[in-house]
């Protein structure tokens, strides 16, 4: 090789090197899509990407004027759009954050990310309303390798791994059965299991497996909930109908997860939470607060004699002081999850709490109307109605 040919390559090397350093340095681009008195901007799905360093947020949608303003206001851009439908694409996003707390623009928004070329995409729960919509966004992200993450930021915590490990070395002992209860406030019953069950749901198919079939009945003022008695939800999530809702559900590791929902049965200082209940223990999380899970060894039920306590599990184990000081904020603020879809983008993989994932929710919230509505039979999956059961009762 000659001189001018080594000081060619060399330079061509050089090019390519500092190429490639300035893309891995560029920041990605969010576009957030938000719609104020339709959802806003979910539990900080748009000023979460403020404190996540590899991103920089470079306009915002929002068909509201006055929500606009003060969203660009809030995030620092120069920028704002006012319909995702026709907008989204010149944006050039990386990564799309759709925030608003209604479901019924999920499905849209979605589908209008992935066209627009986004690589990953953070979506508010629930996911969508049905099934169906569910499949199309899963099946035209597959076709653009569309990462999509969704905002069960529980799902995230670290403590749900240690939690898999210490069930598996026998802490509860034989895991007999998971129990969910909503928020049970004036929510109760239908909402509730879809605004707030849904995160419950999706944690407690970590430790049971998916879902095989499902039974249910749905009660409204103490009878069997009837046609008559369907109405809206808020939030977009379509026909409902039930201040009080049982379900069973039967999983492929054979251990049934329950939910149940009563409206104001609840109360401020308890509720919205799981138990993993065990011949030798039990494992309860409380939604949305530290530590997220506790042991309550012995048998659940055997009376003693001798007190028993709870014991914190944290990132670091049974009874271990938490190592990670601003856990709160990690989970709270959807960090954890923002750097979660980020690598997941990088590596190539799903994110932690998947598009797919998203869908295991929607089908079981499905499958317990649809049970009511054949009078309590069992139901199996996957469902074969991919629409709303209570839209179609006749």
């Amino acid at each position: 090789m000659n001189r001018r040919q080594f000081l060619t390559t060399t330079i061509a090397s050089s090019l390519a090197l500092a190429a490639g350093a300035a893309e891995e340095e560029r920041k990605l681009r969010v576009v957030i899509v938000g719609h104020t008195g339709h959802g806003d901007y979910g539990h900080g799905l748009d000023t979460m990407w403020l404190r996540v360093p590899e991103t920089q947020v470079v306009t915002v949608i929002d068909p509201e004027s006055a929500g606009l303003l003060k969203a660009m206001q809030r995030l620092k851009v120069g920028g704002g759009m006012d319909s995702y439908k026709v907008l989204l694409a010149p944006a050039k996003p990386d990564l799309v954050a759709i925030a608003p707390r209604y479901v019924d623009e999920h499905h849209d928004m979605a589908l209008a990310a992935i066209e627009a070329g986004a690589q990953g995409i953070y979506i508010e729960k629930p996911f969508c309303r049905t099934p169906a919509e569910a499949d199309e966004i899963i099946a035209t992200a597959e076709r653009r390798k569309v990462k999509i993450a969704i905002a069960h930021r529980n799902r995230y915590h670290p403590v749900v791994p240690v939690v898999q490990r210490v069930v598996k070395e026998d802490a509860i002992g034989r895991l007999l059965e998971i129990r969910c209860r909503g928020k049970e406030d004036p929510r109760g019953g239908a909402e509730d299991l879809w605004v707030l069950g849904a995160h419950l749901l999706n944690l407690a198919v970590v430790y049971s497996g998916k879902p095989v079939a499902a039974s249910a009945t749905l009660f409204q003022n103490g009878r069997p909930v009837t046609k008559a008695d369907l109405k809206e939800g808020a939030e977009g999530i379509g026909p409902i109908a039930g201040d009080e809702v049982h379900a069973r559900f039967e999983t492929e590791s054979g251990v049934p997860v329950f939910f149940d929902s009563v409206a104001n049965a609840g109360v401020k200082t308890a509720g919205f939470g799981l138990q993993l209940i065990g011949t030798k223990g039990i494992i309860d999380f409380r939604f949305d607060s530290e530590p997220l899970a506790q042991l309550f060894a012995g048998n659940p039920f055997q009376p003693v004699k001798e007190p028993r306590a709870w014991v914190p599990i944290t990132s670091a184990g049974i009874g271990q002081p938490e190592p990670i000081a601003d856990l709160k904020d990690q989970v709270g603020l959807h960090l954890l999850p923002a750097h979660d879809l980020i690598a997941a983008i990088h590596e190539g993989r799903p994110p932690l709490c998947s598009a797919a994932d998203g869908l295991a929710v929607v089908e079981m919230i499905m499958a317990i109307f649809e049970s009511h509505r054949l009078n309590g039979q069992r139901v199996t999956f996957p469902l074969a109605t991919r629409q709303n059961p209570l839209a179609q009762w006749t």
